[in-house]
């Protein structure tokens, strides 16, 4: 085992990834911004080393700073954690040059799935399935119109070198193609420095359902089910699930089959996604592998019982996978909000600030990966996440009922704005109940304007009255309505929440 681990990153997946090495006995390094000076993977940390300026580019970019903190404080092994340079090529050969060891998987591997033109062409050859579409990259709007006359709207248009929902358009109608592949181009080149693009179609009611693998070096594949990312917006995960409510018990076993033939096809190793998009019939059809760890990985922990940040440690160290394919299964059902600084009433913008008070739930089957305090900044130079909050039940109903208690106790409150009122209108959705969503499911959905004038008056002298209440230190719920009022009793908290988004 490593003696020392330094974390290029910043944030709760830095806090998450110090907690696994302290359990492991192993120290840790944090680098961090001027804007992180006193963020708390900071804190955590045993030791830590300045990088730069705010600027991802000129800190947490910067690759011969983050070698050279390596270096300094005698880090044998770097882990990326996810977004920044867990999916960088270049950065992970560069760990590997000085003589370190990269906590993921071999460069190559990065390369061939970090391009998802070139990924598609080898997971077909894998026998794979892939979504029908652009057999390589475009680079005019003539060819993507002449694809288009053969696999017909709707499209996506896709970035080559995308992820995270970056550099991705839905295309439904002909008048919208000029500017979608505009957008894509721009959008491409801005953000991954390669304005290339490709376009699939666009599957009818898709599921968006990825599959988690673990690969070891000494040729051991397995895969530890699924996982359920159809919440979304802007094409970003918000809200996930394991198992997934839509996935039988034979699309799971043959996708998990598939997952791992994927893994095999680049000789994986470590921790790694298998994305694929599921239509309405259950046909599935592989998007894109994501070579680090996922930010919803705490859902496949609680239901797997494996921890995967300390897994990816040890297979880096030259360890082995401790377990078989037939004796992993998934226990209970888990759900996973990400609570950001951003204001779902206006698009989901990010909205970033102080925290001045800071509540976080607890509790039976309540896990909270959280990447700040009370008194800090969500800073708006990187991702606006305050926290993972994750709940689990022996049943899909119980996961629920856990979530909305854990929401119901959160409490955030500064100059910043939070979707925690978005994720609590999200468990109580009818359809979200059900389990009958897919990736339409918010712009369906979620209306917020249309919420906010739908309240009667009565409804918002109660709330009002509640606030006034709280404000003057009595905490105690108003007392239950007629039943034929139309209000519904509502928690101190969440009530509180409902006339903190009436005031904005």
């Amino acid at each position: 085992m490593f003696k020392r681990i330094l974390i290029a990153n910043r944030g709760e997946i830095a806090v998450r990834v110090i907690r696994a090495c302290r359990e492991l006995g192993v120290e840790t390094v944090a680098v961090y911004s001027d804007a992180d000076r006193a963020a708390l993977h900071v804190r955590e940390a045993d030791y830590a080393v300045a990088v730069g300026p705010p600027p991802a580019r000129e800190s947490y970019l910067n690759i011969p700073r983050i070698i050279d903190a390596a270096r300094r404080t005698g880090a044998e092994a770097i882990h990326p954690g996810y977004g920044f340079f867990s999916e960088n090529a270049g950065f992970a050969q560069a760990v590997v040059d000085a003589g370190m060891v990269f906590i993921g998987p071999r460069p190559d591997a990065i390369h061939r799935m970090g391009d998802k033109v070139e990924a598609r062409k080898l997971m077909a050859a894998a026998g794979v399935p892939v979504v029908p579409g652009s057999p390589g990259t475009l680079e005019t709007e003539a060819e993507v119109r002449a694809l288009v006359e053969k696999i017909g709207f709707p499209v996506m248009i896709k970035a080559a070198a995308g992820g995270g929902g970056k550099g991705m358009r839905m295309v439904e109608h002909e008048k919208d193609l000029s500017s979608a592949v505009r957008s894509v181009a721009s959008e491409a080149q801005s953000s991954f420095g390669d304005g290339r693009f490709y376009v699939e179609k666009y599957l009818s009611s898709p599921h968006h359902i990825e599959v988690q693998v673990l690969a070891d070096g000494h040729g051991n594949f397995t895969h530890l089910f699924e996982r359920e990312c159809s919440v979304q917006r802007r094409n970003q995960k918000v809200v996930e699930e394991s198992p997934s409510p839509f996935v039988t018990p034979k699309l799971r076993k043959a996708m998990g089959e598939v997952a791992v033939r994927a893994a095999q096809a680049v000789d994986y190793l470590s921790a790694g996604t298998i994305e694929f998009l599921v239509d309405g019939d259950r046909n599935f059809y592989f998007m894109e592998m994501n070579t680090r760890i996922q930010v919803e990985h705490p859902i496949t922990e609680l239901v797997t019982g494996i921890d995967l940040v300390k897994a990816q440690i040890e297979i880096a160290a030259g360890g082995r996978v401790p377990f078989k394919q037939s004796e992993l299964k998934q226990n209970g059902w888990a759900i996973e909000c990400r609570v950001y600084a951003e204001d779902p009433e206006h698009g989901f913008v990010p909205a970033p600030g102080r925290i001045d008070t800071l509540r976080l739930p607890e509790g039976p089957g309540v896990r909270n990966d959280c990447g700040v305090y009370e008194g800090s900044e969500v800073s708006s130079f990187y991702d606006p996440m305050i926290s993972k909050l994750v709940t689990w039940g022996r049943d899909r109903s119980e996961a629920i009922g856990r979530m909305r208690r854990a929401l119901s106790e959160y409490m955030v409150s500064g100059t910043l704005t939070t979707n925690l009122n978005f994720h609590r209108w999200l468990m109580d959705n009818p359809r979200w109940i059900a389990g009958e969503y897919d990736t339409r499911f918010i712009n369906q959905e979620y209306h917020p304007e249309t919420m906010a004038a739908g309240a009667d008056f009565e409804q918002l002298a109660g709330l009002l009255a509640a606030a006034f209440a709280a404000s003057r230190g009595n905490h105690r719920p108003p007392q239950t309505p007629a039943a034929n009022s139309g209000i519904q009793r509502q928690s101190v908290w969440k009530t509180l929440g409902r006339i903190d988004s009436l005031r904005r």
